[in-house]
């Protein structure tokens, strides 16, 4: 079991619903979603189908939770790697490196987060459209509240909003990127490349370090 599969296992409402969460992670992992069946699922949970359906109202529910549940795994990863000593442009490096070797832990699975979930309609937009203003909020909180909103005889070093989302939708699709060319396994080498993007919007430079 994969790093990022293994965070389903953590305590949630109900084992059957743990059960299942992780047999998704598993068999979307494997098969992928669309080849899925909610037979896959329930086979490898152990449990019935009456009980998946106690549990989730589709396939594509049970999978948007999963979704829901690994982004905030991904998201404590990046904050358990900051160190508040460190200016943010240092900090936001070490976290997306910490991100992305997380993410590297499952190949498999990172298809279906990252292309798949586009396949899922209007809900499956607004979880992933979610997940992505978390993150936004994430990158925010570790510009704005470390650096001071002025310096002297410089521009203000402030990530907007609009900025800060243009930032994980750009990482995002350097992500989709390196699954599509089959290196999903080595996405922790866009690290640099992510956190100059976020310099860049945030208009730093590496010189501030």
């Amino acid at each position: 079991m994969s790093a990022i599969e293994s965070t389903v296992t953590e305590p949630v409402a109900g084992e059957h619903r743990n059960r299942l969460l992780q047999a998704m992670a598993v068999m979307a992992a494997s098969k992928g979603l669309a080849a899925t069946t909610i037979a896959d699922i329930v086979r490898e949970a152990g449990v019935s189908k009456r009980t998946f359906y106690e549990h989730f109202s589709s396939k594509e529910a049970c999978f948007l939770s999963l979704y829901r549940q690994l982004a905030a795994a991904a998201l404590r990863t990046l904050r358990d790697a900051l160190s508040g000593e460190k200016p943010w442009q240092s900090q936001i490096e070490m976290a997306l490196h910490a991100y992305f070797t997380h993410l590297s832990s499952g190949p498999g699975l990172m298809k279906a987060l990252f292309v798949e979930v586009h396949h899922l309609g209007p809900e499956g937009m607004a979880v992933r459209r979610e997940v992505m203003r978390n993150f936004a909020n994430f990158m925010l909180e570790v510009v704005n509240g470390s650096h001071p909103p002025e310096t002297a005889g410089k521009e203000p070093l402030v990530l907007t909003p609009t900025m800060a989302m243009a930032a994980v939708g750009g990482i995002n699709e350097l992500v989709i990127e390196m699954i599509e060319q089959g290196r999903a396994e080595s996405v922790n080498a866009l690290t640099p490349a992510a956190a100059e993007m976020v310099r860049v919007l945030a208009h730093a430079d590496i010189a501030d370090l």
